[in-house]
């Protein structure tokens, strides 16, 4: 459980081609709820015009079936959202519609501020208060006569992080940052349709084949005709985000080029924490769900090599309260943690737990976490924890609290933060335990969160 404060911004969708589109863009955007649950929209294209339809909330509780069928066309684009730039308000909702274009955007534009100032004062009026409206600005104002002239010009002065779906009158376009920092992936329905999105997850979910990721800087360009692919801007170094296999991504997606899933991968990490401090204790349990295959990947690194601890579930989790770090207000998110996790007395009473999460940013939850896993009668809670000190605010489309308010730094020592937290050991994954794990593709990942190197401008 990433703790309340991080947001990752959202899911993107695209399909081109095949009858009743709004109903793939729902379902796929339904199955990646878990990257945004604050608004989702779809737009889709028909022969003559584009439709619309996004509110606040869950895809679930937005779409009704006759929303569906007015949502005509055999073309869409569909986006979940948690805002990092622009705010919580409706008029940030995505997909955007300009005119004959529509963008839905992951990610967010290291350089947003300045591209922003230079539009308006070019006499660019914004209508909304987020990055991703530069993108339809750009777009508007090319000169360009083909598609992948006019993508240029509208991305050439943007700085990562970026993967977007575009949707037009004659195309679904897809877009990567030449870092690579946020996922994109192009799969294909047996019928030969292409579709994209931020997950693969969301091809299991319609019965798509998995095809391969978008690289970085690569653009895609998928009509009638089928799929065209345009190294448009030259790769940078491999900025793939780190939190993506540690948290944000499924278990059961392929991210970033792996031909494991999150899962095999958070199980290592699992694995590493033990090799790195083995401890005796009588029972092994995540805090649910993102870590919970950290945790069985502990238990299993010490059957391995000792006599073994067994993984149980130490608290039962409410499927019915969402991720809790999207809540505007720590009230708000104390109270759905206490709804969301209960503890399951008859694995914890008296015993000496291993408690497994994969991070700690503000500190707030997990000290909550400990503190009711001694009022239902834990003898000790050794805390452990898959990824380094979270350090440093995310710059790149996590929306982070400010660096004086991360426990990592404000307390200085990992010792000062097992004191405010209350549990009897904590331990981090080392970054060389982090980086070590043999099923990473990339030979590179952006770190900052740990260890603040910026390597990519940023107003």
């Amino acid at each position: 459980m990433l703790e309340d404060v991080i947001r990752d911004k959202c899911a993107v969708f695209g399909i081109w081609g095949v009858e009743k589109a709004s109903e793939y863009a729902y379902v796929a955007l339904n199955i990646m709820q878990h990257r945004g649950q604050e608004h989702t929209g779809i737009v889709t294209r028909s022969k003559t015009k584009f439709y619309k339809q996004h509110g606040r909330g869950i895809v679930n509780d937005v779409f009704s079936d006759e929303d569906l069928k007015e949502l005509k066309g055999r073309a869409a684009i569909g986006h979940n959202r948690y805002s990092t730039q622009g705010g919580s308000s409706d008029e940030n909702a995505q997909p955007y519609l300009r005119g004959d274009v529509a963008v839905a955007h992951n990610g967010e534009f290291a350089n947003y501020k300045s591209q922003k100032r230079r539009l308006q004062e070019q006499g660019c009026i914004f209508s909304t208060t987020s990055d991703t409206e530069i993108v339809l600005h750009t777009f508007a104002r090319s000169k360009a006569l083909k598609i992948e002239d006019k993508i240029f010009d509208s991305f050439k002065d943007l700085q990562p992080a970026y993967s977007i779906v575009m949707l037009t009158k004659n195309e679904l376009i897809g877009i990567r940052d030449p870092s690579g920092v946020r996922p994109l992936v192009l799969g294909r329905l047996q019928s030969g349709t292409y579709v994209l999105a931020s997950e693969t997850v969301a091809f299991d979910i319609i019965d798509a084949k998995y095809d391969r990721e978008i690289k970085p800087g690569e653009l895609v360009v998928i009509n009638d005709s089928g799929v065209k692919s345009i190294q448009l801007f030259e790769k940078k170094e491999n900025l793939p985000c780190i939190f993506e296999h540690i948290y944000f991504s499924r278990p059961d997606s392929f991210v970033f080029g792996s031909n494991v899933t999150n899962s095999i991968i958070r199980q290592w990490w699992g694995g590493q924490l033990y090799r790195e401090d083995p401890i005796e204790s009588d029972v092994v349990m995540a805090v649910p769900d993102s870590s919970n295959d950290i945790a069985l990947g502990y238990s299993k690194e010490t059957y391995r090599v000792n006599r073994g601890i067994p993984f149980e579930f130490g608290f039962i989790r409410s499927h019915y309260i969402g991720r809790t770090f999207i809540e505007p207000t720590q009230a708000v998110r104390d109270v759905k943690v206490r709804k969301k996790f209960n503890p399951n007395r008859s694995v914890i009473e008296g015993k000496r737990v291993i408690v497994v999460d994969d991070s700690i940013v503000r500190g707030t939850t997990t000290k909550k976490i400990v503190k009711l896993l001694r009022r239902f009668g834990a003898k000790e809670i050794h805390l452990r924890i898959s990824s380094p000190p979270y350090r440093n605010s995310c710059y790149l489309g996590i929306d982070t609290p400010k660096r004086k308010e991360l426990i990592a730094y404000k307390a200085g020592s990992t010792e000062e933060v097992r004191r405010f937290i209350g549990a009897d050991s904590l331990k981090y994954l080392s970054m060389d335990g982090l980086l070590a794990n043999p099923f990473l593709a990339q030979k590179g990942y952006c770190t900052h969160c740990f260890d603040g190197i910026v390597k990519i401008n940023r107003d």
